[in-house]
């Protein structure tokens, strides 16, 4: 089955969608991208964002321009001005990354639901 170009593919991963690069380059750039989005946590909860499911969307254009979609644990978060900052200086570290734009969004709203299991290990919820 061939696939046009134009098309984006989506990864088996749920949220992640990319644009059309080499395989092998795109798994390493998703790797890459996800490890420093996991070194990014809210100072007030003891895991990180992706975990916690602050990411909604990733992103990864044919330039490797990322954009990321994401949301707060509550609108009104303290570090509402400084998180997307943070996941930029993170994600713009990776190697083979033209540059990061990310979007904030309360729409859905997040829950304790968007939780990986290892989150809610970390926080003593499972």
């Amino acid at each position: 089955m061939s696939l046009d170009e134009s098309e984006q593919k989506t990864d088996v991963r749920e949220g992640i969608v990319h644009s059309s690069i080499p395989a092998d380059e795109l798994a390493r750039l998703s790797d890459d991208v996800i490890a420093a989005l996991k070194t990014v946590y809210d100072p007030e909860i003891p895991a990180d964002i992706f975990e916690l499911g602050l990411v909604y969307k990733i992103d990864i254009e044919d330039d490797r321009m990322v954009k990321i979609v994401m949301t707060l644990t509550a609108p009104g978060c303290p570090v509402a001005g400084e998180m997307p900052g943070w996941v930029e200086n993170a994600v713009g570290a990776v190697e083979g990354i033209s540059g990061v734009d990310v979007s904030m969004t309360f729409e859905p709203p997040w829950t304790p639901a968007r939780m990986s299991e290892e989150a809610q290990v970390a926080l003593g919820w499972y």
